[in-house]
């Protein structure tokens, strides 16, 4: 039985850039760092984002593509959000098109070439609005 996601990694080229990205976007807490010591793969450092524990390591940059991860944001939040994006000086990608009711998203990527979306929506607002006849 899957109880839920242990973590989440991500292969990046320099664990203090990635570092300032997710303390800043995500006000992540970090709460491991390999220094120089290597028990994995490669040097890595961990954090979590409230109870999602998040992994990086060291390793070659990755090609640009739309296999992402979105997190729920509050739409109150949603200009915070971009400025902050905006001031780490971050690629923001255009959105696909959108109908009514299925939320706002930024989608961005990361200093590696990881797409991240912060999205306002909910799954359940998503399928009822699916489910009308006016799409």
């Amino acid at each position: 039985m899957i109880l839920g996601i242990s973590h989440i990694t991500f292969i990046v080229k320099n664990l203090e850039k990635a570092t300032t990205f997710f303390e800043e976007i995500f006000e992540a807490r970090g709460v491991y760092s390999s220094g120089e010591k290597q028990f994995s793969i490669s040097k890595e450092k961990f954090f979590l984002i409230n109870d999602l524990w998040i992994a990086v390591m060291e390793g070659e940059e990755i090609e640009k593509n739309y296999n992402h991860i979105a997190f729920k944001i509050d739409e109150s939040d949603y200009d915070m959000y971009l400025e902050k994006i905006q001031n780490l000086g971050l690629e923001i990608k255009s959105g696909r098109k959108r109908v009514e009711g299925e939320g706002n998203s930024i989608y961005f990527y990361d200093y590696d070439n990881h797409l991240f979306e912060l999205h306002t929506g909910t799954l359940e607002s998503r399928l009822l609005r699916y489910q009308r006849e006016e799409i």
